[in-house]
């Protein structure tokens, strides 16, 4: 008994971690701040509807993540079903809120691609589309929102501009780095030579030569399927949509919480511009589900929203909302998804045509 709970505790220590920073950050606020006082007051006359209309949100969001991934995946594999989909847009949103930087949610879609049937190469090309295009989405969502409502929030918060400028860079810098690996064929090939060689010298990589001519092919099918989808505009037409769609449920969360707290002062568009900052800024925040950062960038524009200590208690169900539950409901689509077999999957047809015209 005691060799299997070692095990588990091994196996899931980033999860145990993450968890215990979260809730011991939280727990210090409710005690510090009165929070707990404020939950009994809010309990009188919380409005029960706008709980479910956020809940219906934050699935909504989950949905879209696989909806998405979907339209895309339907590009390259004609035959890949919409459950797949949906299950691995959920263990990629599990693995962003569990990893530094939410780094660890595309290579475990590209992992988790390839248990079910798919070329590494082609889940490769796939996620670094609906990555592109959601990081892109989500800076112009937060750019036109900074223009729509720039006066508010720079006499609002300190240092606002710095904060914008961080948000994006970061950002940039990220979109900027997939285009790098999706485009530039020959240096990413050049890239790839010397971090074999790197990992040949210091004994991590044995035979280098073989290493490389099978990640080269895996980058040539990936360089294929990129070159396909780039054709195909109304794949990024339907993407884009329905990714402006995702980020405005993740944005409407905290005017949810605000509106069952029985508060209507502050518009819907000055909170949905809100959490767009919050979400851009929290991004890149170097620890699992941005612990801490999360909690202060919401405090930082949310603090003149919530009044009388329910500040505190916003957060609370905001990170319950976006991230726990995200944990919760991942791991339980996770241990379904382990049940998953390997399909033989069919080509669509315009990959068939691609694949034809090569030859």
């Amino acid at each position: 008994m005691g060799a299997k709970i070692k095990k588990f505790l091994w196996k899931n220590w980033l999860l145990i971690v993450t968890l215990a920073l979260t809730i011991g950050i939280l727990t210090y606020f409710l005690i510090t701040t009165d929070g707990i006082a404020a939950f009994g007051q809010i309990a009188d006359t919380l409005q029960v509807h706008w709980i479910f209309l956020m809940l219906a949100a934050v699935v909504g969001m989950w949905a879209l993540e696989g909806i998405c991934l979907h339209i895309i995946t339907k590009r390259i594999y004609a035959d890949w079903p919409l459950r797949y989909s949906l299950v691995v847009g959920m263990i990629g949103l599990l693995y962003g809120a569990l990893t530094p930087f939410s780094t660890g949610g595309q290579p475990m879609q590209i992992f988790y691609m390839r248990k079910m049937g798919m070329d590494t190469g082609k889940a490769g090309a796939i996620i670094a589309v609906k990555t592109v295009v959601y990081q892109v989405v989500m800076v112009v969502f937060a750019l036109v929102m900074v223009a729509w409502k720039l006066p508010y929030f720079q006499e609002s918060v300190s240092n606002f501009a710095f904060i914008i400028i961080i948000g994006l860079v970061t950002n940039l810098v990220f979109v900027v780095a997939v285009l790098f690996f999706a485009i530039n064929q020959k240096l990413t090939d050049k890239v790839i030579r010397v971090f074999i060689k790197f990992l040949h010298k210091i004994h991590l990589c044995k035979r280098p030569e073989e290493r490389y001519e099978k990640i080269r092919k895996e980058f040539g099918i990936f360089y294929e399927s990129t070159r396909l989808m780039g054709k195909a505009w109304r794949i990024y037409f339907y993407t884009v949509l329905f990714t402006i769609v995702q980020v405005f449920f993740t944005c409407v969360v905290p005017y949810c919480i605000y509106r069952s707290f029985n508060f209507h002062t502050e518009s819907a568009t000055t909170m949905i511009a809100a959490q767009s900052f919050v979400t851009m800024v929290s991004a890149f925040v170097p620890l699992p589900g941005a612990s801490g950062g999360a909690e202060g960038s919401f405090a930082l524009y949310f603090g003149k929203f919530f009044l009388n200590n329910t500040l505190v208690p916003a957060i609370f169900i905001w990170r319950i909302a976006t991230y726990y539950m995200t944990i919760l409901v991942g791991g339980i689509v996770y241990w379904f998804g382990n049940r998953f077999r390997p399909r033989k999957l069919t080509p669509s047809k315009a990959m068939l045509q691609m694949t034809a015209a090569k030859s």
